[in-house]
């Protein structure tokens, strides 16, 4: 069994490295040999999770130059552990030099305390989520795995304070830094990012995943189920606090009449599931949302205590985001990607032999 640093059964990903540390790392064990794969790869999706890249998330700008250390042979993958670095380049440490007797409130400081007796209050630590770049950098060796089989996983973020898209555009999302998916609403959302900013607070936000083209079968019961082992991979993010597949929570106030998704000849004629029935992949597109919580490093005075438990007024200092979902859309899709291909990898060699059977129902009426 493997520990609390990595995650899942055939494809395991074990993360290393602190925020402010020399660096952080990974390494992705299960990944079959010959998956085209060289460093250039990796770009978009660390681009696309980088701070410092607009005013509207932390202004730590880290490189991210990731560098291949083993398990990659003439721009293939060779089925032995793929070992991935980035080096941080940008820590500036100093600036939690104020935390480094006190708790601050909202976050982990407090727990590790109690925990080990030890903590790195540099960002956070462990908990920060710098950690997060190695999880989209192994899923996106996830996604081209996937990609090859016609499974394509994007989000967006479907929610930022009480503000929710009014309309939807695909094409949208990876055209603006917050991966809205309405045009329209951009200027409001930016002057209300930016008003935080000025403020020094912050708000939660809702981030949706989907992953089209996934085959039927995909998934275990019980133990293993696709939807159960997805809500943990996204329970797993930093500042994740509620995890919903299909309609989530909805699903309290609806009927069965309403609820069920009707199979036709042409299609299904609903998604409330989100793409998983019984554990197991049903062909449709699979749907997940979480909700992120507001960071609470910020500049508006709060109460806690020091290492003496004296009480004090704290303010976090430093270079943090007026809203975290914006950057952990890539990260909600990264998790996704991952145990996608985790449970794939294990269909394959549970189920091989099993012939493909009718009917096939195409995922949409």
């Amino acid at each position: 069994m493997s520990g609390a640093n990595s995650f899942g059964r055939s494809l395991v990903v074990t993360t290393f490295g602190e925020s402010h540390g020399p660096a952080i790392g990974c390494v992705v064990d299960g990944c079959p040999p010959g998956l085209p794969l060289a460093a250039e790869d990796f770009r978009t999706d660390l681009d696309r999770r980088a701070t410092g890249r607009s005013r509207f998330t932390s202004q730590r700008r880290e490189e991210d130059a990731i560098e291949i250390l083993s398990g990659v042979y003439e721009g293939q993958t060779t089925g032995t552990p793929i070992a991935l670095l980035i080096r941080n380049t940008d820590a500036r440490s100093k600036d939690y030099g104020e935390v480094a007797q006190s708790f601050r409130p909202g976050h982990a400081d407090y727990t590790y305390w109690h925990k080990y007796g030890i903590r790195d209050p540099r960002g956070g630590g462990r908990s920060s989520a710098r950690e997060t770049t190695m999880r989209v950098a192994a899923a996106v060796i996830a996604k081209k795995w996937l990609a090859l089989r016609g499974v394509r996983v994007r989000g967006w973020l479907s929610q930022l304070g009480a503000y929710v898209p009014q309309h939807h555009d695909a094409a949208v999302v990876e055209q603006n830094p917050l991966f809205w998916p309405d045009a329209e609403q951009l200027p409001e959302l930016e002057a209300f990012l930016d008003g935080l900013r000025k403020s020094g607070d912050s708000v939660g936000g809702r981030v949706s995943v989907e992953a089209q083209g996934v085959p039927p079968g995909w998934g275990e019961p019980i133990y293993g189920k696709l939807d159960g082992e997805l809500a943990a991979a996204l329970m797993s993010i930093n500042a994740v606090k509620s995890v919903e597949i299909g309609d989530g929570l909805a699903v309290a106030a609806q009927r069965g009449s309403e609820h069920r998704d009707e199979l036709l000849p042409q299609g299904f004629a609903s998604n409330h599931a989100g793409g998983i029935l019984g554990g197991i992949s049903t062909g449709q597109s699979i749907l997940a949302h979480v909700a992120i919580k507001p960071t609470s490093s910020i500049l508006v005075p709060g109460r806690s205590v020091d290492l003496a438990g004296t009480p004090v007024e704290l303010v976090t200092r430093g270079r943090h985001d007026p809203c975290v979902a914006i950057r952990a859309v890539p990260i909600v899709e990264a998790m996704l990607a991952l145990v996608l291909m985790d449970q794939a990898l294990r269909h394959r060699a549970q189920c091989a032999d099993v012939a493909a059977v009718s009917p096939l129902i195409p995922p949409q009426a």
